[in-house]
């Protein structure tokens, strides 16, 4: 029987979206399903993405001997060529073969890498970066992801830590970030950075429209759009500033790589986006060259929330086509 179908999945810290394609490329069918946040066991997790895979089949009515492959993205330092989790910090696996789990217990065959990499994978054969060759892309959400297309390939760097550009140093004198360095973009420009400075300021005693929004350290981005659509001042200088340093970084990036295209995807940017790339745009020619900032595109992420989805099924297609050669 022909394999007419795949499934791919966006696995986070407290959730897994799990979507069918058709072989048109098409999503038939999508669920997601929340993980417990922080703590959660390494069977747990895997239990959640079994039942998300059994879950897609079941309800889009698809047959399990009609599915070529399952492939996802996840957060963490990924050995995407073994299916291996080296480390992720958002969940609790480490050097966790997730690829050997979920053909044993499903018998399809499954591929896994970064969720970052494999949202810019997404873009790439199927969104905003399509038919471009040399791509950087910079993923706004809880945390600051970036991947990297140089010449058509997917750059991972040695063992698989390529591209952490959210850690590259904006200010060593900065506030502390997660990673243990001080200033990184991550932290003056994600939600949590942003969500940082909100909360200083109203200890200060400003007034502003965000100030029950928080929770867990970071704010759902349709309420900071809506702070920013009516002009609220705090949530506008803590967007202002995430901008001033994600300007910084771009023209670093442009400057070191000279990229066909760069992409702003994640969650901020999907709500946000044309208020953000507005703001870069006006600064990021002060920070890089201008006979190669002239050769650079700068774009909002098409796919949205999907880039994971579409980057998983690239990553079926790629392995497909590599065991028809």
């Amino acid at each position: 029987m022909a394999k007419k179908y795949d499934i791919c999945l966006d696995i986070g810290g407290t959730k897994v979206l799990g979507a069918v394609f058709d072989q048109n490329r098409k999503i038939i069918y999508r669920l997601k399903k929340k993980t417990k946040e922080g703590g959660e066991s390494t069977e747990n997790v895997e239990q959640v993405i079994l039942k998300v895979v059994k879950e897609v089949i079941a309800a889009s009515g698809i047959k399990k001997n009609e599915i070529r492959a399952i492939a996802a993205g996840a957060p963490g330092v990924i050995d995407q060529e073994k299916g291996i989790v080296l480390f992720s910090p958002n969940l609790p696996w480490k050097n966790y073969d997730i690829r050997a789990a979920v053909e044993k217990a499903t018998g399809i065959p499954f591929y896994i890498g970064n969720d970052v990499n494999v949202g810019v994978l997404g873009e790439y054969y199927y969104g905003a970066a399509k038919g471009y060759h040399n791509v950087v892309g910079f993923f706004v959400g809880t945390g600051m992801g970036g991947g990297l297309i140089l010449d058509d390939r997917l750059y991972t760097g040695n063992k698989f830590k390529g591209a952490e550009y959210g850690h590259m140093v904006m200010d060593p004198e900065g506030p502390l970030c997660s990673c243990g360095q001080r200033g990184c973009l991550e932290i003056y420009s994600a939600k949590r950075g942003m969500t940082s400075y909100m909360q200083q300021q109203i200890a200060r005693g400003r007034a502003s429209l965000m100030i029950d929004h928080f929770e867990n350290g970071t704010f759902r981005s349709k309420v900071l759009k809506r702070a920013l659509l009516q002009n609220d001042p705090v949530a506008t200088e803590a967007v202002d500033r995430s901008c001033h340093y994600l300007a910084v970084a771009t023209g670093n990036m442009i400057n070191t790589f000279s990229p066909d295209v760069i992409i702003y995807g994640g969650g901020v940017i999907e709500a946000c986006g044309d208020i953000f790339l507005e703001k870069i745009l006006r600064e990021v020619d002060r920070y890089c060259m201008p006979s190669i900032r002239d050769t650079v595109e700068l774009k909002k992420a098409a796919l949205g929330d999907d880039s994971i989805l579409y980057g998983a099924l690239s990553m079926i297609e790629a392995e497909t086509a590599k065991k028809k050669k």
